[in-house]
């Protein structure tokens, strides 16, 4: 018999939920808290976190290394999955609002996609100013976690670039 075994480090929290009839011990799991990684910290409080594993199935086989990217706000205990659709639509709004703002911020957006961490650049960031939309700081922190996801689930470049298409097309238009 064919073992998916995966050696890899994890960090475990004990667990003990006695068995019951099953709505009681699935509304039981459905309390169990989520676990992952705090990795940015945004200046209006919020978070970028990420969990691992994160689910992802290509050809019916786990994608091991995986990860999701998510903007949790401490105030209200909300996990928001964001998506390159919604950062892309979000842009494009802010492009429409001001386009040299937006220009700006797709070239924040582009070091980032090339590797700087947004850290170095942070002042750049919080010097946007749209009425429209996400904070940018939280936009670029999140993409830096997204194309991190795409480098590990797609390693040749192809996620990343693919996502990086649009914003391509979007300057052309400015």
């Amino acid at each position: 018999m064919a073992k998916n075994i995966y050696p890899h480090k994890i960090d475990l929290k004990a667990l003990s939920i006695r068995n019951t009839n099953r709505q009681d011990f699935a509304a039981q799991l459905i309390g169990i808290e989520y676990r992952g990684y705090e990795v940015e910290q945004c200046d209006d409080g919020r978070k970028i976190v990420i969990t691992k594993p994160g689910g992802k199935r290509v050809f019916g086989q786990p994608k091991k290394e995986d990860i999701l990217v998510f903007i949790f706000n401490p105030t209200d205990e909300t996990l928001w999955q964001i998506t390159h659709k919604q950062i892309f639509e979000d842009v494009e709004a802010k492009c429409q609002e001001n386009k040299e703002e937006g220009k700006k911020f797709i070239s924040l957006l582009e070091r980032t996609l090339n590797g700087e961490e947004p850290m170095d650049f942070i002042e750049d960031i919080r010097s946007l100013s749209f009425q429209t939309g996400e904070k940018p700081e939280v936009l670029i922190k999140a993409y830096k976690w997204i194309w991190g996801q795409e480098d590990v689930n797609y390693p040749n470049g192809e996620g990343r670039f693919k996502s990086w298409s649009g914003y391509v097309e979007l300057l052309k238009s400015l």
